[in-house]
């Protein structure tokens, strides 16, 4: 566990085949924001480049002395990888940079993830995703067990046993934390049912875009908003009336890459919010220089979670923050996506029938009204169909 007291870290990356350098670093600068979330500080950033990860150490042995002179050097207390690692290879990195803060990035996600759970429902999930993370990487937790082997002329002696004992104790603990969220989940279905046949707008969207911070100007509400990853956690669902049409508003995790698939699995029943939505607001944010694959991976998820046939409507947000390079005429090079302006890149999106869209800012209220209008006229077409004799006179 990362304690709250800002401790150095440093971030470890591979460049593989089909990647660059480029857009390693640009990963590593997310798993740097994830650390500060967590509470941890720092930017060194180790990067090696490898056909594939060393299946014992994930990268070189000499890349490893490498960091470990630098953590000497420097009192670092985490080293941090941006990818998962096996139990073998965590703990011989650990021995080779004698540190025993070897953390990879589903790691990480699932302390911060533990941090920001507030009601028991997201704690239990929570929990349930660490045990299922902890399960296969058990024997690495029992090292200091060692000594204790061979005696008796048994195989592996008290340590094994020891270890064997926890396998068992994780696994009770992971069926007694699945039976009651059952239980949650299916008050929470009913809860759903009871709301009618309201139409429910679901707000998706990577992790940081402003969703909580659109929620709340929607909704006049105050819902827990912070610039910093992963600020909501729980599902909130408010009612919301435009002119004379009422619909419900939820706001769910945001997603990231690589988002750990226990987190998809513990966090099911609060993405049914988003299952059963009749519309989804797509939220992005546009001055992310990366905000076309953070669409991509939200997309996936939305794939993996099976509800990628949702009606979509994208929101592009912070509009006020976006920034772009000045094109040299006379460059050589062609003009890329870093050099549009933000009227070019509005013209590329809007020109695309098939994506409806919109550009705001939540933060300083640019089209807001507009966002409102557009969202009355897409619930006052569902609710026609579904009350069709009913003039919205509530």
């Amino acid at each position: 566990m990362i304690e709250r007291n800002s401790e150095k870290a440093v971030f470890v990356g591979v460049v593989l085949e089909k990647k660059s350098e480029r857009k390693v670093l640009e990963y590593l600068d997310e798993l740097q924001f994830l650390a500060e979330t967590a509470g941890a500080e720092g930017n060194k950033k180790f990067i090696q480049r490898l056909d594939r990860p060393d299946s014992s150490t994930y990268i070189g042995t000499g890349k490893l002395n490498e960091i470990k002179e630098y953590c000497e050097e420097n009192e670092i207390k985490y080293v941090i990888f941006d990818d998962e690692l096996t139990g073998v290879q965590q703990r011989n990195i650990e021995k080779i940079i004698n540190c025993s803060n070897v953390i990879d990035r589903t790691s990480l996600i699932l302390e911060i993830f533990a941090q920001r759970a507030k009601t028991s429902y997201a704690k239990m999930q929570v929990e349930l995703a660490k045990y299922q993370y902890m399960l296969p990487r058990l024997a690495g937790m029992w090292t200091h067990l060692e000594r204790q082997r061979g005696g008796m002329g048994t195989r592996g002696g008290m340590g094994e046993t020891q270890i064997e004992a926890d396998r068992r104790i994780v696994k009770e603990r992971i069926t007694k934390l699945k039976e009651q969220l059952k239980k949650v989940d299916r008050q929470m279905a009913t809860q759903r049912g009871n709301r009618g046949s309201l139409v429910r707008i679901s707000l998706v969207g990577y992790t940081n875009v402003g969703k909580s911070t659109l929620m709340n100007l929607l909704s006049k509400s105050d819902v827990f908003a912070e610039n910093k990853l992963f600020a909501t956690l729980d599902t909130t669902v408010r009612k919301v009336v435009i002119e004379n049409v009422p619909f419900l508003l939820s706001d769910t995790v945001g997603f990231i890459r690589k988002l750990p698939t226990q987190l998809i699995e513990a966090f099911k029943s609060t993405l049914d919010e988003v299952r059963e939505a009749d519309i989804l607001i797509h939220v992005v944010d546009i001055s992310h220089p990366d905000f076309e694959e953070q669409m991509e991976v939200v997309e996936k998820t939305l794939s993996d979670i099976k509800a990628a046939d949702k009606p979509v409507f994208v929101v592009f947000n912070k509009i006020d923050a976006y920034r772009h390079e000045e094109y040299d005429e006379f460059s050589l090079e062609p003009k890329g996506k870093e050099h549009r302006t933000l009227e070019e890149l509005k013209n590329s999106w809007i020109a695309q029938e098939k994506t409806p869209c919109i550009f705001i800012s939540a933060k300083e209220k640019i089209g807001i009204e507009k966002l409102r209008n557009d969202l009355y006229k897409m619930v006052a077409e569902i609710h026609s169909g579904r009350y069709p004799f009913n003039n919205f006179l509530w």
